[in-house]
């Protein structure tokens, strides 16, 4: 079944253009098809991956990306349901947090803790400043994707495999995407936004999905 990957990563990358095309159209009705569509094929490409690196593992990185998929819903309505959207996102890094934890518990190293904090600091200071009444939902959903990033890392720094290594990447693009989310939207709107957000959130979810892959 290796023919999986490339015929799945086709189809995302397919949809994620004709996504990202929409938004820059604002055609409402392409991105109500193409944005769910693209995680879905995300969500298939996890399923379809075998040998998985454990069941828990697998089943833990799909329910991240169905949850992903609930924000992506949220996030797209004409009416503003951005609370419900991040803690879409929120229970799905729970998800991501979970998975990386699952197979040698919750690792603590002092450095790569910093290093987390050092990214949030610097990433979402100033973005926090102009969240108003929402500070505090985004200061805990920046807490947990965090956690998520050190964590991430922390499991690539005990089992240096293909799997953390694509699950941190992943990790590091999902902060990337949402600092960029969470600009335009609090602080500055830009052009590129859309195309940053998308491209860099597609990545994410594709390389978890990958990572619930055990080589042989």
């Amino acid at each position: 079944m290796n023919y999986i990957v490339p015929i799945m990563t086709i189809l995302i990358i397919v949809s994620a253009i004709l996504q990202v095309h929409a938004e820059y159209l604002k055609r409402l009705r392409l991105i109500y098809i193409f944005k769910p569509l693209t995680t879905g094929f995300i969500i298939l490409l996890g399923v379809l991956q075998t040998p998985a690196i454990s069941p828990a593992y697998k089943y833990l990185i799909v329910l991240g990306l169905i949850s992903s998929l609930c924000g992506d819903i949220f996030l797209m309505l004409p009416s503003d349901q951005f609370i419900a959207g991040l803690v879409s996102f929120l229970i799905a890094h729970v998800f991501y947090i979970l998975a990386f934890t699952r197979e040698f518990g919750f690792q603590f190293h002092l450095v790569f803790l910093m290093l987390a904090v050092l990214v949030g600091g610097i990433a979402f200071e100033a973005v926090l400043a102009h969240t108003g009444s929402l500070t505090a939902p985004v200061m805990l959903y920046t807490s947990v994707i965090l956690v998520m990033l050190w964590q991430a890392l922390e499991r690539w720094h005990v089992s240096p495999t293909q799997s953390s290594i694509l699950a941190f990447v992943g990790a590091a693009c999902f902060v990337f995407s949402d600092f960029t989310l969470a600009y335009n939207r609090f602080v500055r709107e830009f052009k590129a936004a859309r195309f940053l957000i998308l491209s860099t959130y597609y990545a994410a979810q594709w390389c978890l999905a990958l990572s619930v892959k055990l080589l042989p």
